[in-house]
């Protein structure tokens, strides 16, 4: 079946056609009224030869008025129905997914630096430790607290106490075992985390003055990377969607991620909303501060494609063309809306059918109407 865009290339070629032959008649019969009819009829069968394109008659003895265009040597493509990703690249960079300050609860001499910058640490390692004076006379109260609490509580059972004594040494022990856990925590300092050391602000032998951390350690299995979008297209995107990367610092890979999180909120100043992309960067190779670029595929819509060498942009009118070729051999000239550049491909949203012939080499010595040859 022929689709809407031939039947209306056609309609106008037959219109063209008409026209043509109409003002040919028209100059046939004003050359008769002035000229005679002998004359009239010769001028009249020029008009018609100049009409169609085609040279004069042998008999006149004299060059035809018209030499018929030779057919051009054209190469074609076929337009056809491809799968075009609808993607947009986003610039970004890359962050820790987690970071942790490691600091003691109070101030105190730092005893023993355990690792160093870029050193890779596991969650619960031992990096520092702080002078152990007071963490040591709250581990001696706590053995107290609880060799009293062993001794009342066999004198309770017995009878020998009464209930509020064993009650408060109950409780004695354990604020004395809240103070130890505390202090343990804070003198033995241990990485929430597995991650990277990225800086050291102390020496050992230092007095910690609770100005900046010890160590910053910074998670980078998965990394992070926040995008913003512009929000038309806050509807196209889901969490879990998938994403790929590339960074300038490592050249010839791409990464793979997917949106993690989707924040509720627009920015009114640039019409953004950000997008949380994780990356799993199980060899470490992402590291914090990358410059990234991020292509966001939201859907995969199908369209009609041909060559970008078959899109032409018009003189003096910036209109996008193709020129196809149809079942005469014949050329039309078509203007068209292209879609996404893919590759060495246009995506056409307007203009053409699948299966037209478009021309991809040659269109300089082309118009409207031309024969061509394949």
């Amino acid at each position: 079946m022929i689709s809407q865009n031939k039947k209306t290339r056609y309609m106008k070629k037959i219109i063209q056609t008409v026209m043509i032959l109409a003002a040919a008649v028209t100059v046939a019969a004003c050359v008769g009224k002035n000229g005679g009819k002998a004359s009239g009829e010769g001028k009249a069968g020029e008009a018609m030869q100049a009409a169609a394109g085609t040279p004069g008659t042998a008999e006149s003895g004299k060059p035809g008025t018209a030499a018929p265009d030779a057919p051009v040597k054209v190469e074609i493509a076929l337009a056809a129905y491809k799968d075009v990703p609808q993607d947009e690249v986003y610039s970004s960079t890359v962050q820790a997914y987690a970071i942790n300050n490691i600091v003691p609860q109070t101030g105190g001499r730092i005893k023993k630096i355990n690792v160093e910058v870029g050193d890779f640490v596991r969650k619960g390692q031992i990096l520092a430790e702080m002078d152990a004076l007071n963490l040591d006379q709250a581990r001696l109260k706590l053995v107290n607290d609880s060799t009293e609490l062993s001794r009342l509580r066999t004198l309770f059972q017995e009878g020998g106490v009464s209930q509020s004594d064993f009650e408060a040494v109950e409780l004695a022990y354990k604020v004395s075992k809240s103070q130890y856990d505390n202090l343990l925590e804070n003198t033995i300092l241990r990485s929430p985390i597995s991650g990277v050391v990225t800086a050291r602000g102390y020496d050992r032998g230092d007095m910690y003055a609770m100005a900046s951390p010890i160590y910053v350690v910074q998670q980078i299995t998965p990394v992070k990377l926040l995008v913003g979008i512009s929000e038309s297209e806050y509807t196209r995107l889901h969490r879990g969607d998938a994403v790929t990367l590339t960074v300038d610092a490592i050249p010839g890979r791409e990464f793979t991620g997917k949106v993690g999180r989707i924040y509720p909120t627009i920015d009114p100043a640039s019409h953004t909303f950000t997008a949380e992309v994780l990356v799993t960067n199980g060899d470490c190779v992402l590291r914090p501060g990358m410059y990234a670029r991020v292509k966001v595929t939201f859907e995969v819509r199908r369209s009609i494609v041909v060559p970008d060498a078959a899109v032409q942009k018009q003189q003096g009118s910036g209109v996008r063309v193709v020129y196809v070729v149809g079942p005469d051999d014949t050329v039309d000239i078509v203007p068209v809306t292209p879609g996404r550049h893919i590759g060495s491909e246009y995506e056409i949203l307007e203009g053409l059918s699948e299966g037209e012939r478009v021309v991809v080499k040659g269109h300089s010595a082309l118009r409207n109407g031309s024969k061509v040859a394949i």
